[in-house]
């Protein structure tokens, strides 16, 4: 789906599909840079965290020029509403045992750190070489929990985002864009 189709819905445009898929390819690079192919060690393995990283990694994957593996995860600390409960629950773990892999965590937008604080710490208990996080977009001034991501797409403003991967009540993850929701759609 194209912003245009929803034009009405959001007050403005913050990426374009092609400046994200521009910096993907680069978060990409730079992430294969900092991991060589090491000969008898297994393929560095890239973590998604489902739903909204989907597309990223999708895309992500894609750019890579050699060789990853890929899992997913699914997290919550949300329950029903639209604030965090403060209590993150796994609702599917991994298929791959992580014990001495490189494991990097794909996410589309780090807002107030407390799931990945949790999930990092979570993984990291299970032996693996080394936990590194990568997220498409951090909203810093919302960060509450200390999280080290080591690569970030964009730092944006304390901001309702949807589009490529970031919902609201399930909509716009389709949106090959991203843009800043319209405070008349969720009320705020």
């Amino acid at each position: 789906m194209d912003a245009s189709h929803v034009e009405s819905d959001l007050v403005d445009v913050l990426f374009t599909e092609e400046q994200i898929q521009a910096r993907i390819a680069e978060l990409a690079a730079q992430i294969e840079a900092d991991h060589p192919v090491v000969e008898g060690q297994p393929d560095l393995l890239i973590v998604g965290i489902l739903r909204g990283a989907a597309m990223v990694m999708a895309d992500m994957a894609r750019a890579f020029s050699r060789h990853i593996e890929m899992d997913w995860m699914a997290v919550s600390s949300y329950g029903s509403g639209t604030q965090s409960s403060g209590v993150v629950r796994i609702l599917k773990d991994l298929d791959t045992d992580i014990s001495g892999r490189h494991v990097v965590i794909v996410d589309e937008i780090i807002d107030t750190g407390l799931t990945l604080s949790w999930l990092t710490s979570n993984l990291s208990s299970r032996n693996p070489a080394s936990v590194e996080i990568a997220t498409l977009l951090r909203k810093p001034e919302a960060l509450t929990m200390p999280v080290d991501v080591k690569y970030v797409g964009w730092d944006i403003p304390n901001e309702f985002v949807v589009g490529y991967g970031l919902d609201y009540r399930e909509r716009y993850r389709n949106m090959r864009a991203i843009g800043t929701l319209a405070p008349h759609v969720y009320g705020g």
